[in-house]
């Protein structure tokens, strides 16, 4: 998972590094519009693949089956 949003994340990188030179955005008409959307769906690319790496879902408990719960649980009362 976390090699894929790095992917991602560098290949965004490379196409930012090649297309933002050659972008006007100080242009008239629909230059200047494809080129501002152009870099604002690169930021949204961007901002998403920096979430999913640095967001860390809490992790999750084991679910035991009720076979496995109930023979610790007699386990326990053998103990004592």
């Amino acid at each position: 998972m976390h090699n894929r949003l790095l992917l991602c994340l560098l290949l965004c990188g490379v196409l930012l590094y090649y297309g933002v030179p050659r972008l006007n955005i100080g242009a008239q008409g629909l230059e200047g519009i494809f080129a501002i959307s152009w870099l604002v769906f690169a930021l949204v690319v961007v901002s998403g693949n920096l979430i999913g790496l640095l967001y860390n879902p809490k992790s999750t408990q084991k679910v035991t089956s009720p076979q496995t719960a109930s023979a610790k649980r007699r386990q326990r009362v053998r103990n004592y």
